[in-house]
């Protein structure tokens, strides 16, 4: 074999393959580019998927007709005036999108630079340049990409149906639509618009918040809590779902990095750590979170696809996202999600409301003394006549009505004025397990062994803050092998994990020897938990498999210590339980993510029996 250059055209469709994966790749770096320019409104358009037809149009600044001629070639950027690859400040720096697309498509550029009295247009196809032509177009940048990978057939097959590859450029659309509620975005495709959002206007964080309750959907914009946090320089923004408005699946968390769009395991540990205690194993939280940090803080020039970035400071950057998220839910104290009332509602209605009710909602002919009887049922005309008096009007001549049979709750005097706190006044309990609370507007429902349950959980949390965590030491202490690097990991964390009740040293090489256990673990699977805890390390860059067990142990005790279901409880022992759930962190939820109240504002509630 004789060592060769490759051929330049070979070259860019090497290149094609890291750069563009599918059409959406392509989409990815065209309105980047867009974005780069400039542009407040970007419209994409897209046939069969992607596959036959891309065009991106932007009114940004546009290029002359020597950027355009150069904009084809490999490694030609504006954007890296220093040649400084530790300060990059925009979504874009390697020059390899364009030519790349080029090498495996028929692409046309039409491009005008405000003031200048003609557009100019440039074609490619599979990577033979033709000649820069004068065109009529208005302001901006349009790029034409026809028969993506036409050039590369054996990639072309390998691509998903038109439905899914549109798909996914549209959740790269929103994605870029996020981080930047200022510009105007549209996606669509041969029978409909997909996307279109319009600028935001006003402040920063409503503009977000707007844009974020049209892509994540309005209940997201009603259930989220701000987040607003610095550390070292580095801020933290965006908004966050409360624990009890969850997904199946973590689809709905974003992430972006100085503008930038990113996928991180830093990140994904980060909110499964702040969630922890908060939500089931199996549930997943809501959140969109815009990091801010020094470019050179930051190294986003791993891989082509810009997707992944690495921090010069992991650990400060994970504890930021920690401590902001924890700090801001428990700010909120009991909330819970405002859907949460609104699927109760829809448990109570029936398909059709007029059907299930017993009476007719207008009076017939023969006035409120008649009864509508229900069908296949005759009404006694005793029972009749008894109905009649209690639906006539009252006069001074009424007789008084006849007490409630049956035993009930009343509220004691010192209850007066309850009404005004957030979770209200308690007025009776259902089934020894359910208290009814009363509040200004409404009622609430609260689940008394979910609630103490959340209670009892965040006060053992506290004690363990303040106190630490208690240890055991072990009779005969256990050496346990491991990787050299896993090992190393887990000596480097020494300190760190003897906060947290777990005290152990290095064994020589590729060992170490537990001496001392958290105590409320008890008899526990040492060598299964030093494992685990090496491979989140790896993973992760955190210890989070002692903090999970250690919190489950507190779950647990704290389910078990609690007051039970059908246990009788005073109404000075129930307001006792909405006091403090008023004051607790997370009562909204219980320990499994499960809410602890349901509130019916009183218009829902005249809603069910047709007063509104």
């Amino acid at each position: 074999m004789n060592l060769r250059r490759l051929p330049e055209n070979i070259v860019n469709q090497i290149a094609a393959g890291e750069v563009v994966e599918r059409p959406a790749s392509a989409v990815k770096e065209l309105v980047e580019n867009a974005i780069d320019a400039g542009a407040t409104k970007i419209d994409v358009v897209m046939r069969g998927g992607g596959r036959s037809l891309i065009t991106v149009t932007d009114n940004g600044v546009g290029m002359t007709p020597e950027e355009l001629d150069l904009c084809f070639e490999r490694h030609a950027t504006s954007k890296l005036p220093d040649d400084d690859l530790v300060f990059i400040q925009n979504l874009g720096f390697r020059g390899e999108a364009i030519p790349s697309i080029a090498s495996v498509s028929r692409m046309t550029i039409t491009s005008r630079r405000a003031g200048e009295e003609s557009a100019w247009s440039l074609s490619v196809e599979g990577g033979k340049k033709g000649d820069v032509m004068p065109m009529g177009a208005p302001p901006g940048t349009r790029v034409e990409v026809r028969d993506i990978f036409y050039a590369t057939p054996a990639r072309l097959k390998f691509l998903k149906t038109e439905r899914a590859e549109f798909g996914a450029a549209l959740d790269v659309m929103r994605r870029l639509a996020m981080a930047y509620p200022d510009i105007a975005f549209s996606l669509a495709d041969d029978n409909r618009v997909a996307l279109r959002l319009n600028a935001a206007q006003g402040e920063l964080f409503e503009a977000w918040l707007d844009r974020l309750g049209v892509i994540m959907g309005r209940d997201f914009a009603d259930n989220a809590i701000k987040i607003d946090a610095e550390r070292d320089g580095v801020q933290l923004s965006g908004y966050a779902g409360v624990p009890t408005f969850n997904r199946g699946n973590a689809t709905m968390q974003f992430m972006f990095v100085n503008g930038r769009p990113v996928r991180d395991k830093l990140f994904t540990g980060a909110v499964r750590g702040a969630y922890m205690d908060l939500l089931a194993r199996n549930r997943h939280p809501l959140l969109a979170l815009f990091l801010e940090l020094p470019a050179d803080q930051v190294d986003v020039n791993v891989h082509p696809a810009k997707a992944e970035v690495r921090f010069r400071d992991s650990g400060m950057v994970r504890g930021l996202i920690v401590g902001a998220l924890r700090h801001a839910l428990a700010e909120h104290g009991h909330r819970a999600s405002s859907t949460i009332s609104g699927q109760a509602l829809g448990a109570f209605r029936a398909e059709s409301p007029a059907a299930s009710l017993p009476f007719q909602s207008r009076p017939p002919s023969g006035g409120w003394a008649r009864w509508s009887e229900p069908q296949g049922q005759a009404i006694s005309p005793s029972l009749a006549e008894e109905g009649s008096t209690f639906q006539s009007p009252l006069t001074a001549e009424s007789p008084p009505m006849a007490p409630a049979s049956g035993p009930r709750e009343v509220a004691s005097p010192s209850s007066s004025g309850l009404e005004q706190y957030p979770l209200g006044a308690a007025r009776s309990q259902l089934h020894e397990t359910y208290i009814v609370s009363q509040t200004a507007n409404g009622l609430v429902l609260v689940d008394q062994h979910a609630a103490h349950e959340r209670l009892v959980m965040e006060r053992m949390k506290k004690q363990l803050a303040e106190r630490g965590v208690a240890r055991q030491m072990l009779l005969l202490p256990e050496v346990i092998e491991l990787d050299e690097v896993a090992a190393n990991r887990l000596a480097e964390r020494q300190e760190e994990l003897a906060e947290m009740g777990l005290v152990l040293e290095p064994f020589g090489t590729g060992a170490i020897v537990v001496r001392e256990t958290p105590a409320m673990l008890g008899d526990c699977n040492i060598r299964g938990l030093v494992q685990d805890l090496a491979d989140d390390l790896g993973e992760l860059d955190t210890a989070l498999s002692l903090k999970d067990r250690i919190d489950d142990v507190c779950a647990t005790m704290a389910c078990h210590g609690s007051v039970r279901a059908g246990r009788r409880l005073t109404i000075e022992e129930m307001n006792a339980l909405l006091r403090e759930m008023e004051v607790t962190p997370h009562s909204g939820q219980c320990n499994h993510g499960r809410p602890t109240y349901v509130e019916l504002q009183l218009g829902d509630i005249e809603k069910l029996f047709g007063r509104r």
